[in-house]
C-alpha cells in the first residue's frame, strides 16, 4: 500500500477533519478519538510486520512506518493517525547509541554520566540529515492515508529525553537524572536548551513533511515536583510552542494545532493551559471536571480513560466512556486513553472504546 511518492505537496484532500476542529476549539458532530500507541503490539498484524526487524531499523524505514501507522486505521474508525516512530530518535540524532533490548526496552550503550559527557553530543544537529527518515515516513503516510484522517507528528519533551539519556533506559525513580538537576543545574539547563533547539527544528520539519498536528510527550513529568517542573520542564515546553509557531510562520508552513501531554503533572495543569498549546493531554489520575476547572475555557482537553479499563467487558467500557464524556462534555474535547495501549490488550476492546466514543458523543450532542 505504501509506495513512495516524492512530492510532499499535492496531498489528498482531508475527508474527516473532526480531530483538527476539536483541537482548534471548533464545534464537532461527534467527539474525535485516537489512542496513544494505537500502532502497537496489541495488533497481530503489527507483530507480523515487526517480527524479523530490529526496532530502530523499523523506525528508519519509511515504508514500514507507513504500514504500521495505517494498520489500526484499517480496523477502527479512528479520527487521527499518529506516525509510527519513537521519542529516542532525538538522542540518536545527537550522536548517542540506543538499542532495543528484548525484555528490557530501549538501552543507551553509553549514557551521560559526567558533565564532560555533554561535549560528546553534536552541538549543531542538521535534522534533515539525521532524522530525514521520519520526514519521509510522514510524507509517504500522508499520501497513503488518502485524506482519511489527519496525521499527527510528535517528539519527546526535553526533560523526558534528558532523563533517558542519563538513566540509560527506563527507571522507576529517575534518581540519576534528577541528581543532575540538583548537582549540576547549569549543565542540566545547557542540555535542555540543546534538546529544545533540536526538538523545535524536528517538529517544524515534521510539519513541512506533512504532519497536520503535533504532540509533545513529557512522559516523565511525574518524577518531578512542582518546583523542579517549573525550573527544568515548563520553560522548555513553553519555548518549543513559541519557537515552532514562529518558525512555521517564517517558513509559510501551516500553523498546526499542538498538544502537550505531561504525564502525572496535575500540579502544572494551570501553567500548561497557558503554555502556548491548543490541546492539553491528561492521564487517567484526574477527574474530568477538575481538569476543566484548572485549564479554563481556552484549551481543548485530550484523554483520559485508564488504559486498563480496556480489560473490562465491552459493556463496561461503554459505560466508562459515557461517564467520561459526561464529565468532559463533548466539545473542545478529544477522547483518548490516559496513556498508551498495552501489548496484551484485545483489539476488539479497542474497537469497543472507539465505537462508544462516537455513539455516546453523537447521542449527547443530539439531546
Amino acid at each position: 500500500i505504501c509506495s513512495f511518492v516524492h512530492s510532499p505537496k499535492g496531498f489528498p484532500k482531508l475527508k474527516n477533519d473532526t480531530f483538527l476542529r476539536a483541537a482548534r476549539g471548533e464545534e464537532t458532530e461527534h467527539t474525535p478519538v485516537w489512542c496513544m500507541r494505537q500502532a502497537g503490539r496489541y495488533l497481530p498484524e503489527f507483530r507480523e510486520t515487526r517480527a524479523a526487524q530490529d526496532f530502530f531499523a523499523t523506525c528508519r524505514s519509511p515504508k514500514l512506518c507507513c504500514e504500521l501507522t495505517l494498520q489500526p486505521l484499517r480496523r477502527f474508525p479512528l479520527d487521527a493517525a499518529i506516525i509510527f516512530s519513537d521519542i529516542l530518535v532525538v538522542p540518536q540524532a545527537l550522536g548517542m547509541e540506543v538499542v532495543m533490548v528484548p525484555g528490557k526496552g530501549p538501552t543507551f550503550t553509553e549514557p551521560l554520566k559526567e558533565v564532560e559527557d555533554l561535549l560528546k553530543l553534536r552541538q549543531k544537529v542538521d535534522v534533515t540529515a539525521e532524522l530525514g527518515y521520519v520526514f519521509q515516513a510522514i510524507t509517504l503516510t500522508r499520501h497513503s492515508l488518502e485524506g482519511r484522517v489527519p496525521l499527527i507528528g510528535f517528539s519527546g519533551a526535553p526533560w523526558t529525553l534528558m532523563s533517558y539519556m542519563i538513566e540509560g533506559g527506563g527507571s522507576t525513580t529517575m534518581a540519576k537524572a534528577k541528581s543532575w538537576l540538583y548537582r549540576h543545574p547549569e549543565a542540566s539547563h545547557r542540555l535542555l536548551r540543546l534538546l529544545t533547539d533540536v526538538v523545535t527544528d524536528y517538529l517544524v520539519g515534521q510539519v513541512a513533511a506533512g504532519a497536520q498536528a503535533l504532540q509533545l510527550f513529557e512522559s516523565h513529568a511525574g518524577h518531578l515536583g512542582p518546583e523542579q517542573f517549573q525550573d527544568f520542564a515548563l520553560p522548555y515546553i513553553r519555548d518549543i510552542a513559541q519557537a515552532v509557531k514562529s518558525k512555521l510562520k517564517e517558513e509559510a508552513l501551516p500553523l498546526v494545532p499542538m498538544i502537550i501531554f505531561a504525564k502525572d503533572a496535575h500540579y502544572a495543569l494551570r501553567d500548561l493551559a497557558h503554555a502556548g498549546y491548543e490541546v492539553v493531554g491528561l492521564d487517567w489520575t484526574i477527574r474530568p471536571q477538575e481538569a476543566r476547572a484548572q485549564t479554563g475555557k481556552d484549551v481543548t482537553l485530550q484523554g483520559n480513560l485508564d488504559p486498563c479499563a480496556l480489560y473490562a467487558p465491552k459493556e463496561k467500557i461503554g459505560e466508562l466512556v459515557k461517564k467520561m464524556l459526561e464529565g468532559f462534555g463533548t466539545q473542545r474535547y478529544i477522547a483518548n486513553l490516559g496513556h498508551g495501549l498495552y501489548p496484551d490488550m484485545s483489539p476488539e476492546h479497542v474497537g469497543a472504546f472507539v465505537e462508544a466514543v462516537h455513539t455516546h458523543s453523537r447521542h449527547i450532542n443530539k439531546h
